[in-house]
């Protein structure tokens, strides 16, 4: 299990580039670092035995709460065309675009 991970600097760097960040080479060096340790932790829960646990999709429990898909109409076309900057008795006028 003791299967180290090595990540070297051109892959950083690699990776840098690809994200379009400006990494030093301190940076890089400390991120070979970081990513070897995440990807060494990733070995470990490789090996955790989960076969009797049951996927969790959320914490949360999520309950739905149906309602009526009814069609409803709250604003009449007056009120609706009184926020038009031109409008004439049942519709918006808008510039014409070719």
């Amino acid at each position: 299990m003791n299967n180290s991970k090595v990540i070297g600097l051109d892959e950083v760097a690699h990776m840098a580039t690809l994200s379009r960040l400006q990494v030093s080479q301190d940076e890089q060096a400390m991120f070979a670092t970081q990513f070897a340790s995440i990807l060494n932790y990733m070995d470990i829960l490789q090996h955790v035995d989960v076969s009797g646990v049951e996927p969790l999709y959320s914490p949360v429990e999520h309950h739905l709460v149906p309602r009526s898909d009814d069609a409803t109409q709250h604003r009449t076309r007056e009120e609706m065309l009184n926020n038009a900057p031109v409008a004439d008795e049942q519709y918006f006028i808008v510039p014409r675009i070719v």
